[in-house]
């Protein structure tokens, strides 16, 4: 399914292709439970930072926040899947910033109801050099990699039944207005499991509201090219809300787009944390 970083191929399609979506190898569970271990850790590490006045829900700004989140995702068939998740980020120094990602599913793709862990995941992101340009621009390159660790189950249709590793490009434009553009390419490759091979592209606008409100409009496109080159394309609109300086939250609604669309539509809810 769609995690927010960046874009994570746990991707369940509809119900005519599920059986091949939700083909799934056999994990260690003990051994892939340590990544999550090793991410929890990370998350207490207690580190000095500026408050620097960015937006989390770019994840390109230099923040330290820990969001608890809920998505809903209607698919075709009467099928659905309740994905319930830690997002954080936390800045290792000025130049490498920290994500991480615990994903747990409840859904009945394989025709009961069944929950367990579904993915880790960790990216490092690369800050080289932030640019002032003209106009009141801003530009801020990276470069980053995601760890993805699958802790799905065959029988319960969870996870997508590979580890992946998903180098990515982005750069981060903030103009004078506030309003933030964010294109992004990562390509996701398997390492253990189910082969996966894609190319997702994707943009990100963040615009500032009144009373301390903003407005995501979050567009991705895969091209899965193990699978007829396939494109699960997908669309969420973010409102949220700062209510203190510690404190946020926000509403998701979401979209799957064109023919091989891996939902239907889905709902979501978050709460921010910054510190």
């Amino acid at each position: 399914m769609i995690h927010d970083a960046e874009y994570s191929f746990a991707t369940v399609k509809n119900d005519e292709s599920r059986d091949s979506r939700v083909s799934m190898m056999k994990v260690s569970i003990p051994a892939k439970n340590a990544a999550v271990f090793f991410l929890l850790l990370f998350s207490t590490v207690v580190i000095a930072e500026e408050d620097t006045g960015e937006n989390a829900s770019d994840p390109l700004a230099k923040v330290r926040n820990t969001d608890i989140r809920w998505q809903y995702f209607d698919n075709t068939g009467d099928s659905h899947i309740n994905d319930v998740f830690i997002d954080g980020a936390f800045m290792a120094n000025d130049q490498l910033k920290i994500k991480y990602e615990v994903h747990y599913w409840e859904t009945d793709l394989s025709g009961s109801s069944e929950q367990n862990l579904e993915s880790t995941t960790l990216k490092a992101i690369y800050f080289p050099k932030d640019i002032a340009g003209e106009g009141g621009r801003n530009y801020r390159v990276a470069a980053g990699l995601d760890w993805i660790v699958d802790h799905g189950e065959e029988d319960k249709g969870i996870g997508s039944g590979s580890d992946q590793l998903a180098p990515f490009l982005g750069l981060a434009i903030a103009y004078e207005s506030g309003l933030s553009l964010i294109p992004l390419v990562q390509h996701f490759t398997s390492y253990s499991g189910n082969d996966v091979s894609t190319t997702a592209f994707r943009v990100i606008m963040i615009k500032p509201l009144p009373e301390k409100s903003w407005l995501k409009l979050d567009a991705k496109v895969p091209i899965d090219w193990e699978n007829d080159n396939e494109m699960p394309a997908t669309a969420e609109l973010q409102l949220g809300r700062t209510f203190s300086k510690g404190f946020g939250a926000y509403a998701d609604f979401l979209a799957g787009l064109g023919s091989d669309r891996p939902y239907d539509w889905g709902l979501g809810v978050g709460l921010r944390f910054s510190y």
